[in-house]
């Protein structure tokens, strides 16, 4: 497991001081019943909404979410909230961005990363409804690759396989564990992806890539319950490579390291065929050149004013 210096400590958003926002009239909630274990039955998430004015809508199996946001939307939506996993959330943020109308995350996937970073408490899956009743609001950054809205990752190499695997839902961690040996193993073909580095040169990578709505604290321990990325309206994305190789020998230049990191505004990988991507932990294979660009201050987010940490 690579081992990363912290960086310099930031306030979490969670500490934000911002101003209460007026109460939408026509809000509506979005969620997956069988996000999280079943947490939106289990904490009788429907029920909780219809009692703050807010409209639930059920994914059902084999629904289409954005169809039903744009649907949404067409009804006289002014707010949209998404109560599912991380995939999810950037389908329904990806809407509301489009209409500039006000979202909030109700943390009730699995690990919740982007409520997380927002500042939102992941442990109160019912009170982050009063987002969209006595909210505050922040702005922040969403970014996409090909076009497609992500608000945590793409993740390419040994997790982009992983998360093609049957098991990954229920196992992840194993799974990614098994897929190591045979993305990297002996006799591998393994998948090329090409890449500029900070300093414009071009390199070929065999491992993992990791391109992120702004940058993660590399210190910090996924399950320390602190905020992973102290920035989220940086106008950034942040690039992590594992596992590099020049294309060409560097003739004496920089030799490559086990790991690199650096932030850009856009960012863009080669290969000759398509990619196994993993984005926000949703699989997928996506047409080679990948162009990743942030989207500064794309959207507003509404956040419970009463939450821990709050001012």
């Amino acid at each position: 497991m690579l081992q990363t210096p912290a960086a310099t400590s930031a306030p979490s958003p969670a500490h934000a001081s911002l101003e209460p926002e007026p109460r939408p009239r026509q809000p509506v909630l979005f969620y997956n019943p069988r996000s999280g274990g079943g947490k939106a039955a289990r904490f009788a998430l429907a029920a909780e909404a219809k009692r703050r004015g807010i409209e639930p809508v059920e994914l059902a199996l084999g629904t289409d979410l954005e169809e039903l946001a744009r649907d949404a939307v067409s009804r006289g939506a002014d707010a949209l909230a998404m109560a599912g996993g991380d995939g999810s959330q950037a389908i329904v943020a990806a809407i509301a961005a489009e209409h500039s109308l006000p979202y909030a995350c109700v943390p009730a996937g699995t690990r919740n990363h982007f409520a997380l970073d927002l500042g939102v408490d992941r442990s109160d899956v019912v009170g982050a409804l009063d987002a969209l009743v006595d909210g505050v609001e922040r702005v922040v950054d969403l970014a996409e690759v090909n076009g497609r809205v992500f608000v945590n990752n793409v993740s390419l190499g040994i997790y982009g396989e992983a998360v093609q695997r049957s098991g990954y839902r229920d196992a992840k961690l194993r799974t990614l564990l098994e897929t190591i040996p045979d993305t990297v193993g002996p006799g591998r073909q393994e998948e090329s992806l090409t890449w500029a580095d900070a300093d414009g040169e071009r390199r070929e990578s065999h491992a993992t890539v990791l391109v992120s709505n702004n940058a993660y604290r590399l210190g910090r321990l996924i399950g320390s319950g602190r905020p992973l990325r102290p920035h989220l309206d940086e106008g950034l994305l942040g690039i992590i490579v594992v596992g590099e190789r020049p294309c060409a020998p560097t003739r004496g230049l920089t030799p490559p390291r086990a790991w690199r990191e650096w932030t850009a505004r856009s960012f863009q990988v080669g290969a000759d065929e398509r990619i196994a991507a993993g984005i926000d932990g949703e699989a997928a294979r996506l047409e080679p050149p990948l162009s990743f660009r942030t989207r500064p201050q794309a959207l507003k987010v509404r956040i419970a004013r009463i939450r821990p940490g709050a001012r």
